[in-house]
């Protein structure tokens, strides 16, 4: 006699089997890498069992997680068809696009952006995608999301390709001179020489995107410039791909400045992390402001970048996302006390103009 509770207990889950087969043109270390490393990542993201023979992967799990995984498989392939190269960074980046169902993860990692001595930059995520799509349809696109993001890279990639297509005549790079907790005066030598640390970063991202031997003799040209922010003043760009880096440490005046160079055949690309503001106590972000102004102006798109681009290492997405949770909480504990504090009370216990 069974158990009276027995027809009420749930049914195990169902379970099917997949199979993929892996065309003979892709070798299956390419796929699964080096000792089975992608093979362990995928596995670790996946309830399914995964077995591998030959040129055939069996997939056996719930409906759900095996179609999941037979799907990562075809973009894996794809991603290889394309010519790009998987590392389980990559694979990590393919899974999380699947898991949020945003565009196709081999149309984003197979978006070639510039081919340059030897290797292609392309965008890692899906909103680096959106970004970069952004720049070809829109004059004036801002970028704005925390460090590692590929903000200015990309920017750069995409300025150094309208170049090499003729579709622009010259890049013009800039960034303000800020003082990041340092005092600029007391640096040793000449004022370019203290003013060139802070465009490294523009000069480091040519260098990969040109032949270091080529680049003095286009800044020699005028074909490209670095300069400061200051530099911008008064003058009208045509024909040019322009990026302002560090956007965020600009005030609303600067910012005004800058966007109104814009000239006739010319597009504008503005990065920053509003995040990391380097600005005087009491002074606001151009970067912020401009926000406000423009978001309904026509041709301006704003592309946000969050902590899930980040292509640096991986912890660094975590110390974005912990400083976040950190900026959060500080302006809970601050909002409460501005509610608790008593209203029209001086610190002493009376109100203003009140006599003790």
């Amino acid at each position: 006699m069974s158990e009276p509770n027995e027809s009420r207990r749930p049914a195990p889950p169902t379970r099917t089997q997949a199979k993929v087969l892996i065309p003979d043109e892709y070798s299956m270390v390419s796929l699964l890498g080096s000792r089975d490393e992608l093979l362990r990542v995928i596995e670790g993201a996946f309830r399914a069992d995964i077995h591998v023979r030959g040129n055939e992967i069996t997939i056996t799990g719930s409906p759900e997680e095996s179609g999941a995984v037979v799907r990562l498989f075809e973009e894996l392939v794809e991603v290889l068809r394309s010519g790009g190269e998987l590392t389980a960074d990559a694979v990590e980046r393919v899974i999380a696009m699947l898991k949020m169902a945003s565009e196709r993860p081999a149309e984003v990692l197979s978006l070639n952006i510039l081919s340059s001595r030897g290797r292609t930059i392309r965008p890692k995520t899906a909103n680096q995608k959106r970004y970069v799509d952004a720049i070809d349809k829109h004059t004036i696109v801002f970028g704005i999301g925390p460090a590692g993001t590929g903000k200015t890279y990309l920017a750069m990639a995409k300025a150094v390709s309208a170049l090499q297509d003729k579709k622009v005549n010259r890049i013009i790079l800039t960034r303000p001179a800020v003082e990041a907790g340092e005092r600029l005066g007391f640096l040793p030598g000449t004022l370019y020489e203290k003013i060139d640390p802070y465009l490294r970063p523009l000069y480091d991202a040519l260098h990969d995107m040109l032949d270091p031997d080529s680049i003095p003799k286009l800044m020699a040209a005028g074909t490209i410039e670095v300069a400061p922010l200051a530099y911008m003043r008064g003058r009208t760009l045509n024909d040019a791909f322009i990026i302002l880096d560090e956007a965020q440490n600009t005030s609303p005046e600067q910012m005004k400045m800058f966007l109104t160079r814009l000239g006739f055949g010319s597009k504008i690309v503005v990065t920053g992390d509003v995040t990391q503001v380097d600005l005087p106590s009491g002074t606001e972000s151009g970067l912020r402001v401009v926000q406000r102004i423009l978001s309904d102006v026509r041709d301006i798109h704003f592309a946000r970048l969050s902590s899930e681009d980040v292509v640096r290492h991986r912890l660094v997405g975590d110390i974005v996302d912990a400083y976040g949770r950190y900026d959060a909480e500080r302006q809970a504990e601050q909002q409460e006390f501005k509610q608790v504090r008593p209203q029209g009370r001086s610190r002493y216990g009376t109100r203003s103009g009140e006599r003790s």
